[in-house]
């Protein structure tokens, strides 16, 4: 089985309501994560300095060494700005992303958040990247994280997000079974369901783009200004969609050691209370936002197309086209993922095998078909598919004189093409279908192949869209 593990597709063009609390037209989520004291360093048991996202342009790893200047950048985030910022958002519901080994090295921090009261989420044993860990090792860590975090906060963390992670990280997480929700995901506005097994994972994505990380990165914000700018801009965005009918979350993404420098912080003041001046604006912890998706949005359960043995997918989809199965046979050994789960996406798979047969196979597909209120249908030897689409035209309860027109239409089309007529009645009444008998008798061979190859595939649509989201 040739499966595509990306979900490419996602809620598409019809979102899910999230109905979030009041009627409000946007959940923002601010998150701050607290990882100084967790960062690489040789005195953690690392091989190096930390290198990532600080003041220092262009810094690099030191092995076996320890370098004071980032260490101190890494401690004027937890001396200075994480104080700074406690101060100006205590009165609101934040997430803490905390690594656990920078949790238990800031006692009074953590005392502090408690107070607030912020939601505590887990954010690793220690700020490392994890892309060449084994899948053991990286299990280990979670559990020891686990541990830690409870042993030092009081309570076990009901959010996950690792950050620097590998390609097992969310498995791994929604595993243990700890998570009301995961947030290693940039994928969407909105929280989403992933099934792992018999577990049900809830993601509420997390943001890169309206980040502060963006001030230690090129090309990121040069001031504050350029900041509020950003936030207000999503904000806008954001609201104005769900004035539209289609709310979406907000999340914002803060780190103590750069948006709390003074420069900074302003524009995260400002940011605050732009988006305040709005009565219908939900602030929310991501727990919040993850508890209400959960009771509003649960998680339903389908078989997929994507998952299916052969022989149910064969079953299930054999008679899309017409009596010609080896269309989803083929299918089935292509390239199929979670956005042929839909009728769009498996239209799609199968309309391109039928495309890319022989121009015998597809004759074969529309030879195939019946004859529009022929033998087969006064017999009741139609396909339940067929029965229906001529039933919806009116063609099961024809009278004589019209089903005398037909007879002849049928018998003069197949004997110029060598094939029966084929049309999507769906799209049709009896009138417009022997009106297009009549154009359509008018076209040569290949032009009438063609346009009965199209047919096909929108009554193969016809029929997705019936079983299909």
């Amino acid at each position: 089985m040739n499966r595509y593990p990306r979900d490419m597709i996602g809620y598409g063009a019809n979102p899910p309501d999230p109905k979030w609390p009041n009627g409000a037209k946007i959940a923002i989520q601010i998150v701050l994560n607290y990882e100084e004291g967790g960062e690489n360093n040789i005195l953690h048991g690392d091989a190096s300095s930390e290198a990532f996202l600080s003041e220092i342009v262009g810094a690099a790893a030191w092995e076996g060494q320890r370098h004071w200047n980032m260490e101190s950048i890494y401690e004027y985030g937890s001396r200075a700005g994480f104080w700074r910022l406690h101060r100006l958002l205590k009165g609101l519901p934040i997430t803490v992303y905390g690594v656990a080994t920078a949790l238990a090295r800031s006692p009074e921090q953590v005392a502090a958040m408690k107070a607030a009261p912020w939601e505590i989420a887990s954010h690793g044993l220690k700020w490392i990247e994890y892309k060449d860990h084994s899948e053991e090792d990286e299990r280990a860590d979670m559990k020891e994280a686990i541990r830690l975090h409870t042993e030092v906060v009081g309570e076990a963390p009901r959010g996950w997000y690792t950050g620097r992670c590998s390609v097992n990280t969310v498995r791994l997480a929604a595993e243990t079974g700890q998570f009301a929700y995961v947030a290693d995901s940039y994928a969407d506005d909105l929280p989403y369901w992933m099934e792992f097994g018999r577990r049900d994972q809830l993601i509420v994505p997390y943001t890169l783009d309206c980040n502060d990380m963006r001030f230690a990165t090129p090309q990121g914000f040069n001031s504050g200004t350029q900041f509020f700018d950003y936030l207000k801009a999503s904000f806008d965005a954001l609201y104005r969609e769900g004035l539209e009918g289609a709310p979406k979350m907000m999340s914002v993404g803060l780190h103590c050691r750069l948006i709390g420098r003074p420069g900074r912080v302003e524009a995260l003041r400002q940011f605050i209370e732009y988006a305040q001046s709005y009565d219908d604006v939900w602030f929310a912890t991501r727990e919040q936002i993850a508890e209400h998706w959960a009771t509003v949005n649960p998680h339903k359960h389908r078989v997929r197309p994507s998952e299916m043995s052969k022989s149910m997918f064969v079953d299930t989809y054999g008679g899309i086209f017409e009596h010609s199965a080896w269309i989803a046979e083929r299918a089935f050994d292509g390239e199929l993922g979670f956005v042929h789960d839909t009728s769009a996406g498996m239209h799609n798979a199968l309309a391109r095998v039928f495309r890319s047969a022989s121009d015998e196979e597809r004759l074969g597909v529309l030879v195939a078909h019946p004859d529009l209120a022929g033998k087969l249908a006064a017999a009741k030897r139609l396909t339940a598919e067929s029965t229906s689409e001529q039933a919806s035209a009116g063609l099961d309860a024809l009278t004589d004189e019209e089903r005398d027109t037909f007879e002849k239409a049928n018998t003069a089309y197949t004997a110029k093409f060598g094939f029966p007529f084929i049309i999507a009645v769906r799209d049709h009444d009896k009138a417009s279908i022997l009106k297009q008998f009549e154009t359509r008798l008018q076209n040569d061979r290949d032009a009438e192949f063609a346009t009965a190859c199209r047919q096909v595939e929108r009554i193969a649509e016809f029929r997705l869209m019936d079983i299909l989201p």
